[in-house]
Parts: structure tokens; C-alpha cells; sequence
């Protein structure tokens, strides 16, 4: 990189940085002799006029830093642009953190001073101003030999949503003449997506009170559509804008890249101005005293080009930004006025005539809701009814389960007060369940049915809770325990002696194919054993038959019970069917009354109206005009001709 690309310094374009030695307009032209301070104040006042007070109270912020000797720099671009490495090649010093040590993580302000002193500031609220004490809560002291790590160390310690900026001072003459360097972390989606990166470049300027902005791309590559669109908006609030390509060393084709550059700012319509620059070399050339390579990494003109906007800041950067700034102002005010003047010219129904067709849209969608609002209840009470008997049916299919289970083993005769509180408690069970899903499902339905009214009528939800009756399915009642069949010793022995005989016989012939007689100890042997097996048997026999008799008895209760959850389950429904339907026969009467007060109220307000609008456009036409010589004024400060959008509103 031994020289500079020549290029067109005119502002209506980017611009090369070194100056030429034929006669041409500077980028910031030389102050008419208007006050840009009568101009930027005359804005604010119409800004207050138009009831805009957060644009007024945003310009006198602006006006107030405009009047300071110092020049607020602001570095941004995206990830990994050499941008921290260029702040500290130009004042050759670590302040910023780079990528290889985790990067930017906080804005970062570089200031004089005669000592080097750093600390870590949280502002009150994010759009608090960086440039003076107001707003400014804590001051937290950073070590200035480890800056990255202090910063991070120290911010850890605040909450992440804190706003925080760090203030760092060095001696170094080039910041003592009054520039301020401010190095920001990497804008969000760049350099592929602007959805966030726009909005963030501009609360970034804003909150650090930039005066100019340097917007860093690496060498090698163009300038993405994203970036573009960040660098057009900068250019409507900042006219000393500028891009730097920075990483030139690696690229034998800089030069090449310097014109494609230039060329996707013109073609994008962004004044700026567009330097390559190189922060090793110069790093390398301030370490090995080489003039010359200092002179090849770009940074001598870049520092040049700064201090030539701190030396015309009072005269040209601050007349051409309130010029930029007034402009913008006042299309802001002017856009609202030209569309209501615009709508009033080409005939545009009124706002009574507009209001009065809404309503009329209304009313017959009311007329339909009503309908639409008595099918949905109708069919929502049908599903009601069919679902609950099925969930009562499902609740007490699963009780009778358990029952069965139960009594697979137990024996009624021994376990039924062990069983029946907990039948008593089943059933209990499943009426408060019943209940409770029934009350949710009937909400549910008032809300469906609520859903068919238009979304303009509000809550019309009934204002008492849907209660199911206190008195819902009775009182279940205890169950008695089933008689039971006794099996009393006599009946026994009874069977015990039945069931021996066989034994004795059986056992008595077998032992008397060995000489033994039919009546020996085997044979009685036998006896008892077949003995107890039928008493075991008989008892088994009857404890099916009990367990069989408590199954049926519970079956039973149970049935009852279902049958008169089922007939107060209908009913229940059916209070709730006629208590819908007779709030919203109401709310829709309600609706329909308030919609035709609404209709007579239109019309009556449809003839004044007509005399308001035609004195409110002669009112937007004198506003018009006077925001044009306003914008006629503030575009004299730059020296160029105004352009015609105002006037030619005004003139219409």
C-alpha cells in the first residue's frame, strides 16, 4: 500500500480521504449565514407544536452536544472487522478488546487523560446519555493493565441486563485535542441480516452522543446488503459518515475493493467517505519507529481526515448535521400531514361515514352471531349430556372393577366392614369428581359460546361462576352386608363324616387285598383325610356363593347411584342450557342497543364533520407551508438547494 486511490471528494458521493490539489467542495460545505442554532431551535419549537415532545426533547439532547469542542467517534461494524484493533492502532494502545481475548462485550468510551485511569459505568436506564454525570449510578474502577479482563470481571458482577459502558483515559495528544474514541460491541446480525443490526446502530449513536460515525468492513469483501441498510439509515442523521476497510495488508486487490466499495455506496445512495487502512502495519510501524510504513498503513490520512472534522465541527459538522437532522425532523412531521391532506383531497370517506358503515358491519354481525351463538350452545349441551353419562358410566365401571377384584379373595362374611366405608368413599369419590368435571366442562361451554361474539363486545362471560347444585346426586347412603349362609360345626361334621365313608371304604378295600381288615388305621386314615377334604371344599363352595351375593348387591347400589347421578347430571345441564341462554339473549339485546345508539350517533356526526375536515385541510396546508420554509432554512445551512417534497406539499 504505498498511496491512496484518488477519488471524487463531492458529497454527493463517497469519498477518498486525501485531499486534492485542484480547487473542490469540501464534504462538509462551508455555513450560510444563517444560525444553524436558530434553525435547530426554531425545529424544536415546532416539534413541541406538533405535540411531538420525545422528537423536541431528542433534538435539544443533539443541539446540546453539537455545541461541544469535542468529537465524539463512534466505531461499529460487525464481528470480527478489525474494529477494536483499529482503535487501538490509531492511538496505539490496548484499550479495546479483540476477538482472540473474547472481544467487545460492553461500548467502550477512549478519552484524554493525563494519567491512564479506566472504570466501568452503569447508566439508570439504557437511554440514559453517555456524556455526562446525570443518570449514572455506579463507577466501578478497572485495572488498566488488564483492561478485557477487568471489564469482564467487573461487569459479572452487575446484573446482564444492566446497562453498562466502560470510560477509559489515556494520554495520547491525538485525544487530547479533543477527540473521543467510542468502540462498541459487534452489531447483531451482521453482516447477513439487518433485522436487529439497524435498530441497534441507531440506539448505539444516540446513547453515546456520536458525532460521526466509522463503520469498519474487512478488506476483501463486499459491503452486504445488511450493512447497507445500517450505513443509509446512519446517513440520515449523520453527515460526516465514513467506512473504513480495514485488514488492507491482506489483500493484494485493496485497491480494487476501495472502488467496489465506493461504487455499492453510490449506487446505494450513502454519502460517505471510504479509506483502507491497515491496523498491523501501523502497529508495527509505531514499534519499529518506520515512518514510512506508517505512512503505507493508511492511518496518518485517516487521523488527518479526524482531526479535519474536530477543526469543523463548529462551523461546518455542526451547520450540516442540524441541516440533517431538521430535514429528517421535519419529514417526520410533514409525512402524517401530507397523508391526511392526501386522503382529504382525492375524496376519502369521512370518519363519521367510516364509522357509520362499521357500525352497520356490526350490527349484522351481531344479527348473525346470535345464530351462530344458539347453534354452538344447542350443540355443545347434546355433546354435554352424551359425554357426562359416559364419564359416569366410565367412573362407576371402574368401581365395580375394583369390587371384583376385591371379592376375588375377600370373604364377605369377615371383610365387609373393612369394605363397605370404602365402597362409601368410592362412590363419594366419584360424585365429587363428576361434579367437578361437569363444572369445568360447563365453563368450557360458556366460553365456546362467549367465542361467537365479535371481539369488540368484550368480556360477556356470565358474572357468577356456573355452580353445579349443592345437592347433586343425593346421599349415597351405607350398604348393608349381604346375608350370609353359616356353616356351623354339626354341618361339619355332617360333611365330614359324608365325605370320610368314601375314604374308609376305598383305603379299607385296598387294605384288605394284604389280609388287613376293611375297619384298620389305614383305612380310617382315609376316612379323615377325604373328611376334611370335603368340609375345605363345601367351605370354598360357600365363600363363592357369598362373594357372588356381594357382588351382585354392590352391583346393584351402584346402578342406583349411577342412574341418579345421570338423571341429576340431565337436569343440572339443563339449568345451565336455560342460564346461557338467557344471559346471552341479554348481552346480545345489550349489544344490539348500544350498536344502534351507535348508528344515530354517526349519522348526526356525519354532517359536522364535513365542515371540521375542510377547515382542518386549510389548517394542514398553512402547517405544510410552514414547515417548508422551515426545511428551506435549515437546507441553507449546507449551502445546497431544499428539496421540493415539502414545498410541493405546502403548494398543493
Amino acid at each position: 500500500m504505498t498511496s491512496w486511490e484518488a477519488g471524487p471528494t463531492a458529497y454527493a458521493g463517497p469519498t477518498s480521504l486525501v485531499p486534492l490539489s485542484r480547487a473542490v467542495p469540501d464534504p462538509l460545505r462551508a455555513a450560510a449565514p444563517l444560525s444553524w442554532l436558530d434553525v435547530m431551535d426554531a425545529t424544536i419549537r415546532t416539534c413541541s407544536a406538533h405535540g411531538r415532545a420525545e422528537i423536541a426533547n431528542w433534538l435539544t439532547r443533539r443541539r446540546t452536544r453539537m455545541l461541544e469542542p469535542q468529537l465524539r467517534v463512534l466505531v461499529a461494524g460487525a464481528a470480527r472487522q478489525g474494529k477494536s484493533q483499529l482503535i487501538n492502532a490509531m492511538i496505539n494502545a490496548t484499550v479495546c478488546g479483540v476477538p482472540d481475548h473474547g472481544g467487545t462485550t460492553v461500548p467502550v468510551v477512549i478519552r484524554h487523560a493525563e494519567i491512564p485511569e479506566a472504570q466501568l459505568i452503569r447508566r439508570d436506564s439504557p437511554g440514559a446519555d453517555w456524556t455526562g454525570d446525570a443518570g449514572l449510578r455506579d463507577r466501578i474502577p478497572l485495572a488498566v493493565d488488564a483492561l478485557d479482563k477487568a471489564i469482564t470481571l467487573a461487569a459479572a458482577t452487575l446484573p446482564a441486563t444492566a446497562p453498562l459502558h466502560a470510560d477509559i483515559g489515556v494520554p495520547r495528544t491525538l485525544l487530547a485535542r479533543g477527540l473521543v474514541l467510542i468502540d462498541t460491541p459487534p452489531l447483531t446480525g451482521l453482516p447477513g441480516s439487518e433485522a436487529d443490526a439497524v435498530g441497534e446502530a441507531r440506539e448505539l449513536t444516540t446513547g453515546a452522543g456520536a458525532d460521526l460515525v466509522l463503520f469498519t468492513c474487512e478488506t476483501g469483501r463486499d459491503l452486504s446488503n445488511a450493512e447497507l441498510a445500517v450505513l443509509a439509515d446512519l446517513s440520515r442523521l449523520y453527515p460526516a459518515l465514513m467506512v473504513v476497510l480495514t485488514k488492507a495488508d491482506y489483500s493484494p486487490d485493496w485497491r480494487e475493493h476501495l472502488a467496489r466499495s465506493r461504487e455499492q455506496l453510490t449506487h446505494a445512495g450513502v454519502p460517505a467517505t471510504v479509506a483502507a487502512v491497515s491496523s498491523s502495519l501501523r502497529l508495527h510501524a509505531v514499534k519499529a519507529g518506520d515512518q514510512g510504513l506508517n505512512t503505507e498503513s493508511g492511518f496518518p490520512d485517516l487521523i488527518l481526515h479526524l482531526q479535519r472534522m474536530l477543526a469543523a465541527k463548529p462551523d461546518q459538522l455542526a451547520p450540516a448535521m442540524a441541516a440533517v437532522l431538521s430535514r429528517t425532523v421535519l419529514e417526520r412531521l410533514a409525512k402524517p400531514l401530507r397523508a391526511e391532506l392526501t386522503a382529504g383531497q382525492t375524496g376519502d370517506a369521512t370518519e363519521a361515514v367510516t364509522r357509520l358503515h362499521a357500525t352497520q358491519r356490526r350490527l349484522d354481525d351481531l344479527r348473525r352471531c346470535a345464530q351462530r351463538w344458539q347453534n354452538r350452545l344447542s350443540d355443545e349441551v347434546g355433546d354435554l349430556m352424551s359425554d357426562i353419562e359416559h364419564d359416569l358410566r366410565e367412573r362407576t365401571r371402574a368401581v365395580l372393577t375394583e369390587v371384583d377384584e376385591f371379592f376375588t379373595t375377600a370373604d364377605p362374611a369377615k371383610e365387609w366392614d373393612e369394605f363397605e366405608p370404602w365402597l362409601r368413599d368410592a362412590v363419594e369419590e366419584l360424585t365429587r369428581a363428576s361434579v367437578t368435571w361437569l363444572a369445568e366442562r360447563a365453563q368450557w361451554m360458556a366460553r365456546k359460546v362467549a367465542d361467537e361474539f365479535p371481539a369488540d363486545a368484550g368480556d360477556v362471560l356470565p358474572a357468577q361462576m356456573l355452580a353445579v347444585p349443592d345437592d347433586f346426586g343425593g346421599n349415597a347412603g351405607g350398604l348393608d352386608a349381604p346375608p350370609v349362609a353359616s356353616f356351623s360345626p354339626g354341618q361339619k361334621l355332617f360333611i365330614g363324616l359324608k365325605g370320610s365313608y368314601g375314604g374308609v371304604i376305598m383305603f379299607g378295600l385296598a387294605t384288605s387285598l394284604a389280609g388287613m381288615s376293611l375297619i384298620n388305621p389305614i383305612s380310617i386314615g382315609g376316612g379323615a383325610l377325604f373328611g376334611g377334604k370335603s368340609v375345605r371344599d363345601e367351605g370354598k363352595a360357600l365363600l363363592k356363593r357369598r362373594q357372588a351375593e356381594a357382588r351382585t348387591i354392590v352391583q346393584r347400589h351402584v346402578d342406583e347411584i349411577f342412574v341418579r347421578l345421570t338423571k341429576d347430571a340431565r337436569d343440572t345441564v339443563r339449568r345451565i342450557q336455560r342460564s346461557l341462554r338467557d344471559h346471552f339473549t341479554a348481552v346480545t339485546e345489550d349489544l344490539q342497543e348500544a350498536v344502534m345508539e351507535s348508528l344515530r350517533s354517526a349519522k348526526a356526526a356525519a354532517d359536522r364533520e364535513v365542515a371540521v375536515r375542510e377547515q382542518r385541510t386549510r389548517g394542514i396546508q398553512q402547517e405544510l407551508a410552514q414547515l417548508s420554509v422551515l426545511n428551506q432554512q435549515a437546507q441553507a445551512l449546507r449551502g445546497g438547494p431544499s428539496p421540493a417534497a415539502l414545498a410541493g406539499s405546502a403548494a398543493s
